[in-house]
């Protein structure tokens, strides 16, 4: 028997895709935001959708710069996930208050996160308003990943090693294994 699943929490059935941290800059000043909402639109040329809230800061930072580094964070960051998630980076400076260190990206002025395990350097293609979100459409210009939890061979995460973070909403999530 199937039971219903009220429609504000229907988007749990299939949220569990990775949770990333999405990095910016802004005249001079790097930020950082938790997206659960992203995916692969296109592969040639590469391009990937996240969405963001409209109220948020970074919403107004991406709309401005153009580009961002989508960021794949492990399991031992699972708690800067969250805390990147829970406050604004307009009174907040997320690097120094979750101790994480900007990378140099190779192809883009924002940067990246040290930290994370994978990385996808941004420039925005096209933007869609869609209600209370708005969903950014980006080009992929550069992409690298750590030697020892990417497959090079195969192009996949060595998921036992990996261990990415997977959002199911609220506060739930689930690890790959």
């Amino acid at each position: 028997m199937k039971k219903d699943i009220s429609i504000s929490k229907a988007n749990r059935l299939i949220n569990h895709g990775p949770v990333v941290l999405v990095s910016t800059l802004y005249k001079g000043r790097a930020n950082i935001f938790t997206v659960a909402w992203n995916m692969p639109v296109s592969h040639s040329p590469l391009c990937i959708a996240i969405a963001s809230g409209n109220s948020n800061f970074s919403t107004k930072i991406i709309n401005e710069t153009g580009e961002f580094v989508i960021n794949v964070p492990d399991i031992s960051l699972k708690e800067k996930v969250i805390g990147c998630g829970s406050v604004s980076g307009e009174n907040v400076e997320k690097f120094k208050r979750f101790e994480l260190t900007p990378l140099k990206s190779k192809k883009i002025n924002a940067p990246g996160i040290k930290e994370c395990i994978g990385h996808l350097e941004c420039k925005l293609e096209k933007s869609v308003n869609f209600y209370d979100h708005t969903i950014f459409i980006a080009k992929v210009v550069a992409a690298y990943a750590d030697e020892e939890k990417w497959d090079f061979k195969e192009n996949v995460w060595k998921a036992e090693k990996a261990q990415i973070l997977h959002h199911l909403g609220g506060p739930y999530f689930v690890v790959t294994m």
